[in-house]
């Protein structure tokens, strides 16, 4: 089994708080995929539910993730969230089947 860590988190925002919380969370983007480790890191927003944002994210390893996880500003994140969400996020692990593309 590999020991890559992948997951996609749903993130359902409360309609009114949906612009902020693209705008504080879209400044973590890039320095999170600048992180040892992050094979790939997304933040995506549904086109026909415009609250509800997913985060697609691989990560070579738990230690890898547990890292990023324990950053100031995700901790932060995490303890600001439901000023933000409509209810709390939903995460789903996932195995990364194919190699990356993030080099391409």
């Amino acid at each position: 089994m590999s020991e890559v860590q992948g997951f996609i988190l749903m993130a359902k925002t409360r309609p009114e708080k949906a612009e902020a919380f693209e705008a504080f969370f879209r400044a973590y983007v890039e320095p999170s995929r600048a992180e040892p480790g992050c094979i790939e890191y997304h933040m995506l927003r549904d086109k026909q539910d415009p609250t509800l944002f997913i985060f697609y994210e691989i990560w070579a390893s738990q230690a890898d993730l547990d890292v990023h996880s324990n950053l100031p500003h995700m901790k932060l994140f995490r303890d600001q969230r439901m000023d933000y969400l409509e209810r709390d996020f939903d995460i789903r692990a996932i195995d990364m089947l194919s190699p990356s593309s993030a080099s391409r």
